[in-house]
């Protein structure tokens, strides 16, 4: 797309108070250049934005050009949000890999889960993974002008025709040449490993984490790939047919987790640090204990599931509880069925507060069709359904609801809202956000909620 040709980026929300309030620019309006250049994308506006002067072209909600002219502190921000982060739309994916999520859902989920999502420019902003096979030399260019690092690359195999294979694109065979060419323009990624059982399991993953291992070696000071996760295929009731997936089971878990535990071994001895982390799905899966908080050093993987069930644990662990809570509180925790283990330290120790009673509700994915489930995939219709196994449930004062199985805070994967949900359920519906401290004031919201109401 040509710069000439690109849309003005609409503004969702403009921060009370910044420059771009006091100047007069509103939600509703739409960004259309910065200093005459119109800006691709959110990483476009930021570059541009770092000038002292800014003459911004913006178009009102009636369709009307104006000009603002302002000057500013370079590291100065605007103020200004945008309905999407990338104004000239998403770069979709060119796979089709058949262990693929998105192709895992019913047809009838709304067109955003069915978008394939294989942007740079949102693995830059947000670590999302990409595959780099869908790359052009003119996006390549700007990665390496722009100093777009570190990415976030589905690697899955680092042998090109077992690659080609998983991704079904013989562009996917030349992931080794592009991590080269990370390594020489000095640029760095954090790499993933999706084990498909029978694809890229066994000698094959050795051979991966192998390779990767070397491009953990500095070149002038600077390591290409910075870590891995290794993580166990999910699917779904609504895989494709005869996909020749296998599902990981608990004997398939231990047989990772031993492979990669010595490759980590290795990997510290060699690189001084563990590079190869496994995902915590393994660990619930062999149930089998999860390693301890030093051994995840920095977290590299969290945003994968690598280490944030030991990260909350251990956060847990140093969070002050209320000596009390004013009135007796008798709450459902949702989560899925997958954690169910981990968490009950947890429980028996927000139990000790006097007052409170805990229930953890712990929930397999029928929608998914999943045995163990990981509480970011439940749905409204399973939460709904398990409720109706739980006895006596309008005798609890609220329901705890996990932020993380809600997208944009609102909305289920089967987009049931929670409000929905809440009115279904007959009792409040508290969204738990961020780790202990949000469990924590989530059950004191519902403390006093219940308390103003005149239910306890």
């Amino acid at each position: 797309m040509s710069r000439a040709s690109l849309k003005p980026a609409r503004i969702s929300a403009v921060v009370p108070g910044s420059l771009a309030a006091k100047v007069g620019i509103r939600p509703g309006e739409a960004l259309v250049s910065i200093n005459g250049e119109k800006p691709r994308d959110l990483i476009d506006y930021r570059f541009l934005c770092a000038d002292e002067y800014l003459c911004l072209e913006i178009l009102d909600s009636q369709g009307i050009r104006r000009i603002v002219e302002l000057e500013k502190d370079i590291d100065e921000d605007l103020g200004l949000e945008f309905e999407t982060a990338l104004f000239d739309g998403l770069i979709q994916c060119t796979n089709a890999c058949p262990f693929c999520f998105i192709d895992q859902q019913p047809p009838e989920m709304r067109a955003t889960l069915h978008l394939k999502d294989d942007d740079y420019r949102l693995s830059f902003l947000y670590g999302s993974y990409l595959t780099l096979t869908n790359l052009t030399a003119a996006e390549w260019d700007r990665i390496a002008r722009l100093r777009l690092s570190p990415l976030y690359v589905s690697v899955h195999a680092t042998e090109p025709e077992l690659r080609s294979r998983l991704l079904k694109n013989p562009r996917a065979g030349l992931i080794l040449e592009q991590l080269a060419w990370f390594r020489q323009h000095r640029l760095q990624v954090h790499a993933q490993v999706v084990v498909c059982p029978g694809w890229n399991d066994g000698e094959h993953l050795t051979r991966t984490l192998l390779d990767l291992a070397a491009f953990r070696q500095p070149v002038e000071g600077i390591p290409t790939v910075l870590s891995v996760a290794v993580v166990p295929v999910g699917l779904t009731r609504f895989r494709p047919p005869n996909d020749e997936l296998i599902p990981v089971d608990a004997a398939k878990a231990a047989e990772v987790i031993a492979q990669v535990e010595a490759l980590q071994a290795q990997f510290r001895q060699e690189l001084g640090s563990t590079f190869a982390w496994l995902a915590d799905e393994w660990y619930l899966l062999a149930n089998r204990e999860l390693p301890p908080a030093e051994h995840y050093e920095d977290y590299p993987q969290l945003g994968n599931g690598v280490g944030s069930l030991r990260l909350f644990l251990s956060e847990f662990e140093q969070v002050r509880l209320p000596t009390g809570i004013p009135s007796p509180l008798k709450v459902l925790w949702v989560v899925g069925n997958a954690v169910e283990r981990a968490f009950q330290p947890v429980v028996e120790r927000m139990n000790s507060i006097p007052r409170l009673q805990l229930h953890l509700l712990p929930i397999a994915s029928q929608f998914w069709g999943q045995t163990l489930t990981v509480t970011g995939l439940l749905t409204g219709q399973d939460i709904l359904g398990a409720l109706k196994s739980v006895e006596n449930l309008a005798s609890y004062d609220g329901l705890l609801l996990p932020q993380i199985a809600l997208k944009d805070g609102e909305r289920f994967l089967d987009d049931l809202t929670w409000q929905e949900l809440q009115a279904q359920v007959g009792i409040p519906v508290m969204r738990v956000d961020g780790g202990p401290a949000g469990l924590l004031q989530a059950v004191q919201r519902l403390g006093s909620r219940a308390t103003s109401s005149g239910t306890l």
